[in-house]
């Protein structure tokens, strides 16, 4: 009896922590040119450069470093000072429809194709994103069209 009672707590406790760390995803998004790499460590192996506005999330803080997914779902280290907080998304679809309101039956915005940059105008609601292209345009897409939410 014990043993079961012990069981159960112990997977409530993970259940409960599984689910507080999914809801607290972390993005940012790259703030210039920078480089990834393998260890955070400025000596460490450098595998490749990432493009500035990139969406990445973070999956770990670490003094001057942050380890952290980008839209391709590679994990690597950045230094911090290349982050910023401000907000974008990536265009995951091959070609994504803004739209004007949140329904697919209103007007259309604009266009972007795949790994578009988009910033994040306000959060997602309802299946929707609202966004804004770099020429000020803003638009709702799909929250399935997009990466970094």
């Amino acid at each position: 009896m014990k043993r079961a009672l012990r069981s159960l707590v112990l997977a409530s406790a993970l259940a409960l922590t599984a689910a507080g760390a999914q809801a607290s995803l972390e993005f940012n998004s790259v703030a210039e040119p920078a480089l990834l790499y393998e260890t955070p460590s400025a000596q460490g192996r450098k595998l490749h450069i990432i493009s500035p506005g990139t969406p990445v999330e973070v999956v770990v803080e670490l003094d001057q470093w942050v380890k952290v997914r980008d839209p391709s779902g590679s994990i690597n280290w950045i230094e911090r000072r290349a982050l910023s907080k401000q907000r974008t998304v990536m265009v995951t679809a091959d070609k994504a429809v803004a739209r004007q309101s949140p329904d697919t039956a209103a007007a259309v915005s604009f266009e972007a194709r795949r790994n578009v940059v988009l910033e994040l105008a306000a959060p997602p609601s309802g299946g929707w994103v609202q966004v804004r292209h770099r020429d000020g345009t803003r638009g709702y897409l799909r929250v399935t069209e997009v990466w970094g939410l």
